[in-house]
């Protein structure tokens, strides 16, 4: 079981592209947002992104020892969140250079070639770029099994 990390900035495709692979893994599927909902805690200074980091890292733990793999999507905006989080793959959504909200474009720290497993520059919300995240996946881990019925709705 793993814990993937999809991160970048908002409106990067983030969410777009973790619903399929979740779906295909059979993994649990953690969206940032609605943990910050169920939560209720919309608090985006750097304490609060790191309480979101633990957050999500204590969440997607608790899943991975129940025997499920997780896929999270959030901003994950610096290098002490991602440290926080703690992923076994990541995936950088860096497709867009400016996001809506300027207090997370000014803290987002670029990831650098350590810090992730596969970094997508261009996002078309295509089964394409799917299916390279899910192929770069498998050989990081052979052992994953993908749901052929998903990999099929999406044309992969």
């Amino acid at each position: 079981m793993i814990k993937i990390l999809i991160c970048g900035l908002p409106g990067s495709g983030k969410t777009t592209l973790a619903k399929p692979i979740a779906e295909g893994l059979g993994a649990y599927w953690l969206n940032a947002d609605a943990v910050r909902s169920d939560y209720n805690d919309f608090d985006f200074s750097k304490e609060g992104r790191m309480r979101q980091a633990d957050r999500m890292k204590s969440l997607a733990d608790d899943i991975v020892k129940t025997g499920q793999s997780v896929v999270a999507d959030f901003i994950c905006p610096t290098k002490e969140t991602r440290k926080e989080f703690d992923a076994d793959f990541t995936v950088w959504m860096d497709t867009i250079k400016k996001g809506r909200f300027d207090d997370t474009n000014a803290m987002f720290e670029p990831l650098t070639a350590f810090d992730y497993n596969y970094r997508i520059t261009e996002w078309g919300d295509d089964a394409n770029t799917i299916l390279s995240v899910i192929e770069k996946m498998i050989e990081a881990y052979p052992d994953l099994h993908f749901n052929e019925d998903v990999i099929k709705r999406y044309k992969l």
